[in-house]
């Protein structure tokens, strides 16, 4: 293949992005915005996939003034501002190009199209095909048979190639003339005025007639009429047009052509920047792209750790007892993991072990009674079991009815300690970052199905082995996943213990995983009556919403979940304030927004209308609640334990942490959850400003300390030192403010904040900080040191050393910086509540174990956990779980626990 050269527009192609998607559906959960990021690399890839160029480079502007600038001082000035959303993309495309070992060129007082056109005048002379990829027509000066131009077109698929036919095609002039033609037209992107009247027909017309720009104007009086007169009262805007759009193919360049050649792909920092961008399919793309055979595809067996197995399918009790055997020669870690196949003929489901290089798949289709016993006997033998993921494996296990020894790792949960940023801990994600291995077995020529089966051999299971009903390539693959669990233990492991992980992992995060997995199979029990008359209320409370929005309007008609018929109500026929734009140029109609509105106008339509929103909401989580409902009667959520970065829990399918508590109506929905049966009632117990109690014992401020050592009331004994009056004397409104202002600091709550939550001025808002950091100041210096802290190490821990890592604390780009210091404001104090949560709830089943007691835990909602209790069990569960949750945790003030008891969730409430 000879050399092929591809030079990328970087701010160019990264404009064309982001205004082809728009900015709302691209950003991360901390608000990173990433259409221009996504688009780019999008483009990019397509590129390389297509293109398969030796030598790549992109060149980026360093600012907005260049060379053309002390030409013409005018030049590009009539540019709008950079969108904010914007700001910050492209620091991280030039990231993701260095991880991809993608040359990124820059010149100082010179713009990208310099560095473009310098690289394909040098590629063609060496022999390059050349490809430019720039949005820039400017570029299309630099077209001729061995350079083509990469156009961009409306969307991030469509890109068009310019040879010099498809630029006479499209502008009647030859590539060399098009500059010419420029700077008889003008650009209005770049602020360059044209000849009045002369559009790129006319020029072209003169150019073609004339031989060229210097002729014409040489010759100019030649040209009759208007546009004749206009050409030659411009002509030194022309002349001055034409010097501003060359494009200079001489500069200096800090590179060779070794250095444009596409190099190995830094996986694990592809791996990183995707997880912290939340883009999923992509990094498989981008990694593909390795020029050096990093492809995510399977390698070959014979450098293949993964396929370096022995896979024995047991159907005996000998097999079996071989495995386990086998363990006693070479002690070390067994792998499992639950492999399953849904098919139309059967489903198949197994538990895959794995030791050293021997697989044994064991499914219970193929295992009679003394193998399934001689399995279930090694099962209970001493050993260290590592899962890829230990909760889902032991429920799809238990529906065999079998139970899975607790485990000594997870390597789940290990990666999520090693970084809580990342999206995805999927065993094939690890995989690829780990070991740099795909889990999908290599295809062989053997697996190629040799003749065609007929529909009777497909479905007619008394035709087929019992062995059969497994396919080969699946156990490969279960086999492959085994494996890669065993080769990711030790370098977990030995990642933990570099970064003070393990004690985290063991002592917390392992225990957790088992008490949450015996949390889900208990469930917790609904009442269905009640949910059926909360939905029948919740839709008569919605319809009178939706009537009492149409009357507000004088009984016209809309649909009040259409966002365009909305804005026409309230924008033109209500006249009311217009609220901030979208990226599509719309007024936004969010809840946030909407809500603005009322407290501004008070009308009596946006009453109605986010009456009816708040009612559809409750009403969707009813229905959610009921299609959860098990054959016995329970709720089973599904805890997550690895999606929130500072270590919280959160539930899913239902989220059952999301029920809210605040207003009458989704108080009536904690009012569905009951006893069991068998119990008697509800406990709920939870910690009374656990992360106020935390801030205190991290800053050590004297007066907050004495505060809650005391028993005051925390915010009343803070605004009464803010405000400067006795205890007695503070208002209500004044606690209020206090309280927002202690609680939005641990979340890096800006003055602006602090001036939406409260309604008050920014300078209010300002002041009252002041206020209260001239009074406390301890919880300054403590936050200051937070950052400045976390700034040097790369990280911040919590009480008990769980780590996030912050790198772009020290980013360039403002933006990430500022988003990064307010999560390290936050993970300290955030994380130690949710460890110290987790320790409680541990230490409390620990205690109804070690007390014999038959009341079971159910859930645990952020600072709270909800027990059932068992008949006559109340006094000693209350006893019990005050203890432990007050104890769980040293701290230099009190830990306060609140517990309450009745017949139903809300009942219990306190």
């Amino acid at each position: 293949m000879g050399k092929k050269l591809l030079v990328v527009d970087g701010h160019s192609l990264a404009f064309r992005a982001f205004f082809a998607l728009p900015a709302e559906n691209f950003a991360t959960a901390t608000g990173q915005h990433t259409n221009a990021i996504y688009g780019f690399m999008s483009m990019f890839a397509r590129m390389l996939e297509e293109e398969h160029p030796t030598h790549v480079a992109v060149a980026f502007d360093l600012a907005r003034e260049s060379f053309r600038n002390e030409i013409y001082p005018d030049y590009k000035g009539g540019r709008e501002s950079t969108p904010p959303e914007f700001k910050g993309q492209v620091p991280i495309i030039e990231q993701i190009l260095e991880a991809m070992n993608i040359q990124v060129l820059t010149k100082t007082n010179y713009e990208a199209d310099d560095i473009l056109a310098t690289l394909a005048y040098k590629g063609e002379k060496e022999g390059f095909e050349v490809l430019v990829a720039s949005g820039d027509r400017d570029s299309f000066q630099l077209i001729t048979d061995k350079v083509t131009v990469l156009w961009p077109g409306r969307s991030t698929a469509d890109v068009k190639y310019m040879n010099p036919q498809a630029v006479v095609d499209k502008y009647q002039v030859t590539p060399k003339r098009y500059p010419e033609l420029a700077a008889l037209v003008g650009e209005g992107a770049d602020n360059i005025p044209g000849v009045p009247g002369v559009g790129p027909k006319t020029a072209a017309q003169w150019l073609n007639k004339f031989d060229g720009l210097d002729n014409l104007l040489t010759r100019a009086d030649e040209i009759g009429g208007k546009r004749g007169e206009a050409l030659r009262e411009h002509t030194e805007q022309v002349k001055l047009n034409r010097q501003i759009n060359a494009l200079l193919t001489d500069l200096e360049l800090d590179c060779e052509w070794e250095d444009l050649e596409r190099g190995t792909i830094d996986r694990s920092r592809v791996e990183e920047l995707c997880d912290t961008l939340e883009f999923n399919r992509l990094r498989y793309r981008l990694i593909a792209l390795d020029p050096q055979g990093g492809q995510v595809s399977a390698p070959e067996s014979k450098s293949d750790p993964l396929g370096e197995v022995e896979i024995t399918v047991a159907d005996s009790k000998d097999q079996i007892s071989a495995f386990a055997s086998a363990l006693l020669d070479s002690p070390s870690a067994v792998t499992l993991c639950a492999g399953s196949e849904d098919s139309k003929l059967a489903t198949v489901l197994a538990l895959v072990l794995s030791h050293n290089n021997q697989v044994l798949v064991a499914a219970p289709h193929l295992l009679d009674e003394d193998a399934t016993n001689e399995l279930l006997d090694f099962l209970n033998s001493e050993q260290e079991w590592v899962y890829a993921d230990y909760k889902a494996t032991a429920h799809q296990i238990a529906t065999l009815g079998w139970e899975l020894p607790k485990p000594s790792f997870d390597v789940t949960l290990a990666a999520y300690l090693a970084n809580s940023d990342q999206r995805d801990y999927g065993l094939d994600k690890l995989s690829a970052k780990y070991l740099k291995l795909t889990l999908e077995a290599p295809a062989k020529a053997s697996d190629q199905p040799t003749g065609q089966a007929t529909q009777d051999t497909l479905f007619d299971e008394s035709a087929l082995d019992t062995k059969a009903m497994i396919a080969p390539e699946q156990t490969e693959t279960w086999a492959r996943q085994a494996k890669a669990i065993s080769l990711l233990y030790p370098i977990l492991e030995k990642h933990l213990s570099e970064i003070n992980g393990l004690d985290l992992l063991n002592e917390l995060e392992l225990p957790t995983a088992v008490e949450l997995f015996s949390m889900e199979q208990t469930g917790v029990a609904v009442s269905q009556p009640v949910l059926k008359t909360l939905k029948a209320d919740l839709k008569h409370l919605v319809n009178t919403a939706h009537d009492n929005a149409i009357a507000a309007i004088g009984g016209q008609e809309v649909n009040l979940s259409s966002p365009k018929q909305l804005r026409e109500i309230l924008f033109e026929q209500l006249d009311m304030p217009k609220t901030k734009k979208t990226k599509t140029g719309a007024y936004t109609t969010n809840a946030a927004a909407l809500e603005e509105l009322f407290l501004k106008t008070q009308h009596p339509f946006l009453q109605a209308l986010l009456e009816h929103r708040d009612k559809i909401k409750l009403l969707q989580t009813v229905e959610g609640l009921e299609k959860a409902i098990a054959t016995d009667g329970r709720i089973h959520t599904t805890f997550l334990q690895t999606v929130a970065a500072t270590g919280r829990l959160s539930s899913a399918d239902p989220n059952l942490q999301n029920i809210p508590a605040r207003t009458a109506e989704g108080r009536k929905i904690r009012s569905a959850f009951v006893p069991g049966k068998a119990a008697e009632g509800l406990l709920t117990a939870d910690y009374s400003q656990i992360e106020m109690r935390i801030m205190a014992h991290l800053c050590g401020d004297q007066a907050l300390l004495e505060a809650f050592q005391g028993g005051e009331d925390v915010h009343r004994s803070m605004a009464s030192a803010v405000f400067n009056v006795k205890p007695e004397e503070v208002d209500s409104e004044q606690r209020a403010k206090i309280k927002a202002m202690s609680y939005g600091l641990v979340y890096g709550l800006s003055a602006y904040g602090l001036s939406n939550q409260l309604h008050i001025s920014v300078g209010a808002a300002a002041e009252l900080m002041e206020m209260y950091f001239a009074r406390f100041g301890a919880v300054r210096d403590f936050l200051e040191g937070v950052v400045a802290q976390a700034r040097k190490d790369g990280y911040t821990e919590t009480i008990y050393g769980r780590r996030r890592y912050l790198p772009e604390l020290n980013s360039t780009n403002r933006q990430l910086r500022t988003i990064a210091e307010r999560a390290a404001l936050n993970a300290p104090i955030q994380g130690s509540a949710a460890d110290i949560i987790k320790r409680a709830m541990l230490l409390v089943a620990k205690q109804l174990r070690a007390e014999q007691l038959s009341s079971k835990l159910l859930l645990q909602v952020h600072d709270e956990l909800i027990l059932e209790i068992a008949p006559g069990e109340k006094e000693a569960v209350t006893k019990l779980v005050t203890e432990a949750m007050s104890g769980a945790a040293l701290l230099d003030v009190p830990l306060e626990v609140s517990v309450g008891y009745g017949s139903s969730w809300e009942d219990a409430a306190h």
